[in-house]
C-alpha cells in the first residue's frame, strides 16, 4: 500500500470538482479521471521512470516518450499511458512516470493522479 501523503485541500478539491465530479460508481470514477487527465496533459511528452513494477520493463530514471492515454478499457482500474520504449510501443501505469520539462497543465494533472494514488484512494 502507498505512503499517504499529507492532504493537500486545493488538490483534494480540484480532484472532486474536475477529475470526479458527478461520477457515481467505479466505472464513471475512472472515466472522470481518464478524461481529466486526457483533456489536460499535453501529449507527446518527455517523461522518466519513478517507480520499478515488476510488470514494466521500465528500470528507475529510463526515459521515454509519452505519445498518448491508453485505450480507455486499459484505464478502467488504474491510469495508464501509452510510451514510445526501445522501438517498440507499449502500456504502463501513469503513476509509474513523471514528466520532465512538461507544461504547467500538464504537471499539475499527472501531479493529481501521483496524489490519488499516495493517498490510497481507489474507483468505487
Amino acid at each position: 500500500m502507498p505512503t499517504r501523503t499529507k492532504k493537500d485541500e486545493a488538490r483534494e478539491e480540484r480532484i472532486v470538482m474536475e477529475a470526479i465530479v458527478d461520477a457515481y460508481g467505479a466505472e464513471e470514477q475512472a472515466m472522470g479521471w481518464y478524461y481529466y487527465l486526457d483533456d489536460r496533459i499535453t501529449f507527446p511528452f518527455e517523461a522518466q521512470c519513478i517507480a520499478e513494477r515488476r510488470t514494466s520493463m521500465l528500470q528507475l530514471n529510463d526515459k521515454i516518450t509519452v505519445l498518448s492515454m491508453a485505450d480507455e478499457d486499459e484505464c478502467l482500474h488504474e491510469m495508464q499511458v501509452l510510451i514510445h520504449y526501445q522501438k517498440r510501443d507499449l502500456v504502463i501505469p501513469l503513476a509509474q512516470i513523471e514528466g520532465i520539462d512538461v507544461d504547467e497543465d500538464t504537471e499539475e494533472a499527472i501531479g493529481d493522479w501521483h496524489y490519488w494514488v499516495a493517498q490510497g484512494y481507489e474507483f468505487g
